[in-house]
């Protein structure tokens, strides 16, 4: 029978033959959420005030009613 090095070899060489069709897809996918995590990380520290003052968000309240149970 097949010992656990065996199949845990076998279990790579099938994953790899079935992800090489998927893998130009990922790769892309990869450096493409990678390049918009560090476009929007600098525009945050970019944004962020020099003179140590909070940052306010301006908004408007919303009242709702509470759900009836």
């Amino acid at each position: 029978m097949f010992g656990l090095s065996e199949l845990v070899v076998i279990l790579l060489v099938v994953i790899a033959v079935l992800a090489v069709r998927k893998l130009p897809g990922l790769t892309r996918s990869a450096g493409q959420a990678k390049r918009i995590f560090t476009r929007e990380s600098t525009a945050l520290r970019d944004e962020d005030p020099k003179d140590g003052t909070p940052r306010t968000i301006p908004g408007t309240v919303v009242d709702r009613e509470e759900p009836k149970a």
